[in-house]
């Protein structure tokens, strides 16, 4: 797609020489500038450390430094970081960290401007600039003329009395002052307690536009470099970052006692992989290998990094055979924080996570708990190679890194843990989540143009489901039709795809003279179609004529496209296909072959992305088989079947009653995943139905035992009888004997949630207790949770106002807990007010850039479904025009479609969907 890959290598001899010449630059540049430094140490501030305060820039999009991308003249070589964070606040009660850098850049085109990013830093003044610049080799700096900040595109610009020389090396030195804030963003505070005592911890979050925030620097995908790291720190603490620690020396500077650690050069690669980590953090490491667990002690002494431990290896194992390439770095760190925004980041040889990511108490902990830590490192060592050591150039192409470790990361998950069958949940986690986003006119291609991700807020709206979930589902496609072996082997000669190739679809290309392989297209025409256009087929399936046919998919047929596609939404459709049981050839829409009275299913092993519909003759066939003999289709066939029936209804393709005749033989399901299929769809009428006629209506028909938790779950959510009492009191048993929890690891969350439902303000204020004094960050998550579930609207909104008390409901948990309440229908109503009125506070502290942020959009309005609610979102939008919506923007045009959607739903539907009921609950 034309889109070009920047590669690490190792770093060369010449690189090495530049790097020691740079050493050296930087240290005579420290004596010399350190009576210059000594008269501008000063307040920390936006603007230069002399107290002044730069003035943006009138904004001129002619000007470079009013455009959000970097110039292509300069070209980043090396950085040497150095960093002091303090995890003690100073006089005015601040935390923050002071550094310099020095980066060598290379000339490649003239030019008198040098523009990095720098943002929330306050420079240190040299002679009335921000910086110095100084000439390598046999180079000659020109003057400095002016030095500013642009705070809108966030750079520091440097203005030079004459040009740069092409294919001249410069070095730009710079000292800064920042906060170590605790805003979860570049290098940020985390704080704990243990043992009733407070600790803090100096960490890092760089992607995707916050290395700038940490230090001077060209913060963009495309501009790798080599970094020297080193950090000073307390004594008694560790410091860690990308690469191995090469030294460490006791020292003192500016009367404070101090440890100063420096880590081995970095391999090439981008600023939003750095990490830098002080604390008082202890390891496990493995006995084979060079891997290591880091967290807290605690959780280190009580075993909760084995489980995360033991499946590093095997999954680094599977990658560098997958990959045919070993394992790129020195080491091998992941380290389990107590606030951090995202799930997991892939810094390289430094990988963060959330506690309840990587922790595992064999205990405490449930099944489920153990699969998302295997999922999630599994996810995380992909971008090992694929992401690190191969980057995209810029945002727009994210699914490329997202997408291909969002597949991946079932293989790797399923070489740890074969047993589990999890290659099969992507159905249910991947494919089923993106239909019902990339079913809307406000979708988005997976490949998006360049200027449609430009600052920083469209950036981070890029993390979204259709760049993981749709590209996880599009490259399993894409391995499907060429089978796994040819896509593997592909994918496999990584020495040659990195050396030669630039494109992703490239390294595949060769499967067109495979024997036996027969494509329509070459894979870049076929995958194309599915990469430059937002949305997916319905393929229509006529066994009575033998027809085949496709159209773009939409959840709202009369909504309206405002995205063009040069591909007239058509698609190269592989369909897998059988007929009675027996595989028949992949088709590719290429003739009609199919028809007769025998029953037919499309999209085996739901291969392709893409949805089915049949004639009513073959609908009766399917219905038939799943009541005679289901298993006779796959599990995730039987999924499917229900997934698209649900969803073809909802697009007024089939009729309501042929959906709700799908879950008819469930009576006979014992498996999770068509179960789970099927209440996730019947959930959308509990959750749009404003007068609970479905929920009366459910309640009354038997709850059949196919998984213990589900079944639990909905039973009592039901009012199946005796299902409350048994709830309560497992949870009553807990409450009277707070040490010894009698409730199953894998039926916590369902029983929290239930027994606060049916209780009341006591039942809720000893999970709170207990949610305060967790020691095990899934148990934690699992609480709060729960708490979530009360039907009394006073501890709802009390609970709502928690969420802005960073003392009591952390940072990073904050949307997500206003998610939870606005699950539960009494919490749905209440959440919203409660986000609308706190728009500006709630957008100051998480919305500009948040990858969590769209999210909570999307959670306050799932249950939105009536005119009245319609115009309240409508004017929400109106109202906070000004404040503006940053990463959560799609989502928000995302819920008024969605809304609309639901209005007409319910008035087209709702009286059928009564009748099947009533008649089958008879």
């Amino acid at each position: 797609m034309g889109k070009v890959y920047y590669v690490s290598k190792h770093v060369g001899l010449g690189l090495l020489v530049l790097a020691v010449t740079a050493l050296v630059t930087i240290i005579a540049l420290s004596i010399a500038y350190d009576k210059e430094r000594a008269k501008n140490q000063d307040t920390l501030g936006d603007g230069a450390a002399d107290g002044t305060t730069p003035v943006p820039t009138p904004f001129t999009p002619k000007e470079p430094w009013d455009r959000y991308r970097l110039p292509v003249s300069l070209v980043p070589v090396s950085y040497n970081v150095t960093l002091w964070p303090r995890l003690k606040p100073g006089a005015d009660g601040m935390y923050f960290f002071t550094g310099k850098s020095a980066v060598v850049v290379r000339c490649v085109k003239e030019t008198d401007l040098l523009i990095i990013h720098s943002n929330k830093l306050n420079l240190t003044s040299f002679n009335g600039h921000h910086a110095v610049l100084t000439g390598l080799g046999q180079a000659t700096a020109p003057a400095i003329q002016n030095s500013w900040l642009v705070v809108k595109t966030e750079f520091l610009v440097i203005q030079l009395r004459s040009r740069l020389s092409v294919g001249a090396s410069y070095v730009l030195y710079t000292e800064f002052k920042g906060e170590l804030a605790d805003d979860l963003e570049g290098f940020y505070r985390s704080e704990y307690t243990e043992d009733g005592v407070r600790k803090v911890v100096a960490t890092s979050q760089m992607q995707a536009t916050y290395a700038r925030k940490t230090f001077p620097c060209f913060d963009e995908p495309a501009m790798k470099a080599v970094f020297n790291v080193t950090i000073i720190h307390d004594q008694d603490t560790v410091a860690l970052s990308n690469g191995m620690e090469i030294g460490t020396a006791d020292s003192v500077i500016d009367g404070v006692s101090v440890r100063v650690t420096t880590f081995e050069p970095t391999e090439r690669m981008s600023t939003y992989l750095l990490a830098f980590i002080v604390s008082d953090f202890v390891n496990i490491k493995s006995t084979q290998n060079k891997n290591l667990i880091w967290a807290r002690r605690k959780a280190i002494d009580s075993r909760q990094g084995d489980y995360a431990l033991n499946v590093t290896g095997p999954i680094l194992q599977f990658y560098e055979q997958y990959f045919n390439a070993t394992y790129p770095l020195s080491k091998s760190d992941q380290i389990a924080l107590p606030d951090f925004n995202a799930g997991a980041m892939e810094n390289w040889g430094l990988v963060t996570y959330r506690e309840t990511a990587l922790l595992f108490d064999p205990i405490m902990s449930s099944t489920g708990n153990k699969e998302t830590i295997t999922t999630v490192v599994s996810h995380e060592l992909a971008h090992m190679w694929f992401g690190n050591l191969v980057t995209l150039q810029w945002w727009n192409d994210l699914w490329l890194n997202e997408g291909f470790a969002s597949y991946v990361e079932y293989l790797g998950a399923d070489y740890a843990e074969p047993t589990w069958s999890i290659k099969d949940k992507i159905i249910l986690s991947d494919v089923h989540k993106v239909f019902a986003v990339d079913a809307l006119a406000s979708s988005h291609p997976l490949s998006r143009r360049e200027e449609e991700v430009n600052t920083p807020a469209q950036i981070s709206e890029m993390f979204n489901t259709i760049s993981y979930s749709k590209g996880a589902a599009v490259l399993r496609m894409l391995s499907e039709f060429l089978t796994e072996p040819v896509f593997t082997k592909g994918i496999s000669s990584l020495a040659v795809f990195l050396l030669k190739f630039s494109q992703l679809f490239v390294c595949c290309q060769a499967v067109e003279n495979t024997p036996g392989m027969h494509i329509p297209h070459t894979v870049h025409d076929i995958m194309n179609r599915w990469t430059l256009q937002m949305g997916f087929p319905v393929v229509t399936i006529d066994t009575r004529t033998g027809s085949i046919t496709q159209k773009h998919f939409l959840l709202d047929p009369d909504s309206v496209l405002d995205r063009p596609s040069q591909f007239n939404y058509t698609w190269f459709v592989p369909i897998k296909w059988m007929k009675t049981g027996v595989e028949q050839q992949q088709h590719w829409l290429l003739q009609e072959t199919v028809s007769g009275e025998d029953w037919v299913l499309a999209n085996t092993n739901v291969a392709g992305y893409f949805r089915v519909n049949y004639d009513l003759d073959n609908w009766h066939r399917l219905l038939s088989l799943l009541n005679t003999n289901h298993q006779a289709l796959s599990i995730i066939n039987r999924a499917q079947i229900i997934d698209d029936a649900f969803n073809l209804a909802r697009a007024k393709i089939i009729n309501t009653t042929l959906a709700l005749t799908t879950t008819k033989y469930l009576s006979k399901e014992r498996d999770y995943i068509p179960w789970e299929s099927a209440l996730r769809n019947l959930d959308y009428y509990i959750l749009i139905d404003r007068s609970n006629s479905f929920y009366r209506i459910f309640s009354n028909i038997p709850i059949l035992r196919y998984n213990q938790n589900n079944a639990i779950g909905i039973a009592c959510s039901m009012g199946v009888q005796g299902c409350g009492e048994l709830i309560k009191s497992w949870y009553r048993q807990w409450m009277e004997n707070p040490h010894h929890n009698p409730i199953h690891p894998n039926l916590k969350s369902t029983v929290y949630c239930s027994a606060i439902a049916f209780g009341g303000v006591e039942e809720w204020d000893f999970a709170w207790r207990m949610f305060k004094n967790a020691t095990l960050a899934s148990e934690a998550s699992r609480l709060r949770s729960g708490m979530a579930c009360t039907k009394a609207p006073w501890l709802l909104n009390r609970y709502l106002e928690y969420t802005l008390d960073p003392t009591k409901i952390r940072k990073q948990d904050a949307t997500s807990t206003i998610h939870y309440i606005a699950r539960n229908i009494v919490g749905m109503p209440l959440a919203w007010n409660f986000v609308r009125a706190r728009w500006s506070y709630l957008f100051k502290q998480y919305g500009g850039r948040s990858f969590s942020f769209s999210g909570l959009i999307n959670g306050i309005t799932k249950r939105l479904s009536t005119e009245f609610e319609l115009q309240e979102l409508m004017k929400f939008k109106e109202d906070n025009l000004h404040v503006g919506f940053g990463s959560a923007t799609m989502a928000l045009e995302q819920a008024i479609e969605k809304t609309t959607a639901n209005i007409k739903w319910v008035a087209e539907n709702k009286a059928h969907v009564l009748k099947w009921f009533n008649d089958e609950s008879k």
